[in-house]
Formats: structure tokens, C-alpha cells, sequence
């Protein structure tokens, strides 16, 4: 990886840093490790006394050498990230915000200094998952990143008993970030890789749609291009009507997961809550 390309990486990270406010830095001391596992603990409240991770851990994967960083402002800690090295390059495993810093631009530097990080030791792709409902990450993750998925992966962490994830099947979608490639440059100096539907040309399909009643509805799957929505708040149907939530986790898997068992690509997320499948293309192997 070129001198070049690393140093504008960091550049891009460091204006991200300061447009939200934040210094990112790696932890190193168990008081730190033991500070990131109570950020950890205050955004996906797990049950008491079952930890997501130890600050014992934590110091394995920083002495040996991966990605475990803080997030401060005004000299506290608000959020946390862990990546650990990975056969693809670094797996970005866990990450989290406190509540009342959200929404102000925070995981988009997380993910530039991510970047930056990498490419700085010469790994050029980070691989991450997310719950392939939740519209806000899709749209995040696809568009505003360009990152671009891989596997679909069906209750991949089995029952979880923290706040966020229980009562529900863990489905996750697996996505790849070229660091070096044309989407992750564009994205670092802000420039999404935004879609719409009448982006997808010819031969589209519906694949998943809602009905009247917000009930999912499997559709056509044999055009070009297939269409899935998704609901705006699938957090807040897990919590009013969980049955309903359950029926939109296994449409989207039926739909998104088999198409992408097929080798179809996911080619986009648009802002209005549908993922584009060009069945046109086929992943290679």
C-alpha cells in the first residue's frame, strides 16, 4: 500500500475525528479495557454478570497486536471498537456508542480511523457484519461506506440474552470494505455510494414488499434485478409486535438470503429502505 494512499487515509480520518468531536485512540491498560467494557455494557445491556467481552480479553487482542481503540470527548470515553486480525485482513467485531452521543457523525470516524489504521500496516479490506433489518446500518454500511456483502448468514450467533438482540434470530449480513477501491476513496472524503429504484434498470422486480396491514410479502424473484424492502424501525417492531418482526426476519432471509446463496450481488441499500440484488451478476468464487 502506497505511502500516499495511508497518508490520505489518516488525513480523511482525522477531519471526520474533529467534525464529531472526538479523538480516537488504541487502549493498551486494563483501567481502559475495563472503561470500554462498561461503554459496552451501557449500549447492549447484557445480563448481569454475562460480559460481551473481559478487559482480559481486550489486552490479548491489543498486546498481540489488533485493532482495540477508544472513543473520547471532553476527556471521557463514549465509545468503543474492536477488530482483531482476520484471514481477509481485519474483522471488525464489535462496536458501540453511548446512547446520548449518537447520531452526530461518531461511527463514520470510527470507520475512516479503521481505515486509515489498516492501511497504515498494509491490510487493505475490513470485514464486518450487521443485521441486515435495520435500516439505518444497511443504509450506512452499503451507501454511505460502500461496503459490499458477501454471505448472508442465518441466526449466526444462535440466542443472544443482551437487550438489543434478545428475542430475536441473530441473521447477519457479512460485508467486505476495500479499502483501496473506488467506494471506500469516495466515501472518505464524503461521497456515497447512494442508489435508487430507478436506478436498477430494466427487468426489476419486486421481491419483498409490505403489505397494508406492515406485513411482509414475498414477491417475484426472476427478473435482472429484485427489489426487498425492509421495515424503517425493525428495533421498534421487536419491541411492539415481535411476531411481526419475526415475520419480517425470515421474508428478508427467504428473499436476500437465498438469492445471495444463489451468487447474486447486492449491488445497493437506497435511502427509502430497499436493498437492489442484480441477478445479472453472480459472485466468483
Amino acid at each position: 500500500m502506497s505511502g500516499t494512499r495511508a497518508a490520505e487515509a489518516a488525513a480523511a480520518a482525522g477531519l471526520a475525528a474533529r467534525r464529531a468531536g472526538v479523538t480516537l485512540s488504541e487502549l493498551h491498560g486494563l483501567d481502559e479495557m475495563r472503561e470500554a467494557c462498561r461503554v459496552l455494557d451501557r449500549v447492549w445491556r447484557p445480563v448481569p454478570g454475562k460480559p460481551l467481552i473481559t478487559p482480559e480479553l481486550l489486552r490479548v487482542f491489543a498486546h498481540s497486536g489488533s485493532y482495540v481503540v477508544g472513543v473520547h470527548r471532553d476527556g471521557r470515553m463514549i465509545g468503543f471498537c474492536l477488530g482483531f486480525l482476520a484471514t481477509a485482513g481485519l474483522h471488525s467485531h464489535i462496536a458501540g456508542v453511548d446512547g446520548a452521543a449518537r447520531g452526530r457523525n461518531i461511527g463514520f470516524a470510527v470507520k475512516l480511523h479503521q481505515r486509515a489504521w489498516a492501511l497504515a500496516r498494509g491490510i487493505t479490506t475490513i470485514t464486518w457484519t450487521f443485521d441486515p433489518l435495520i435500516s439505518r446500518n444497511a443504509y450506512f454500511n452499503l451507501s454511505k461506506l460502500g461496503a459490499a456483502p458477501s454471505e448472508y448468514l442465518a441466526d449466526f450467533y444462535g440466542a443472544m440474552q443482551d437487550e438489543v438482540n434478545a428475542g430475536t434470530e441473530t441473521d447477519r449480513l457479512m460485508v467486505h470494505w476495500e479499502l483501496a477501491g473506488d467506494r471506500a476513496v469516495a466515501a472518505a472524503v464524503g461521497a456515497s455510494h447512494r442508489v435508487t429504484v430507478d436506478d436498477a434498470g430494466e427487468h426489476v422486480v419486486v421481491g419483498l414488499d409490505a403489505e397494508p396491514d406492515g406485513r411482509p410479502a414475498v414477491g417475484r424473484l426472476d427478473g435482472g434485478t429484485v427489489l426487498a424492502r425492509i421495515p424503517t424501525e425493525a428495533e421498534e417492531l421487536r419491541r411492539t409486535a415481535p411476531s411481526l418482526a419475526r415475520e419480517w426476519r425470515y421474508a428478508l432471509r427467504e428473499v436476500l438470503g437465498g438469492l445471495m446463496a444463489q451468487g447474486h450481488s447486492v449491488t445497493g441499500f437506497t435511502r427509502d429502505g430497499w436493498y437492489v440484488i442484480d441477478r445479472r451478476q453472480e459472485k466468483q468464487g
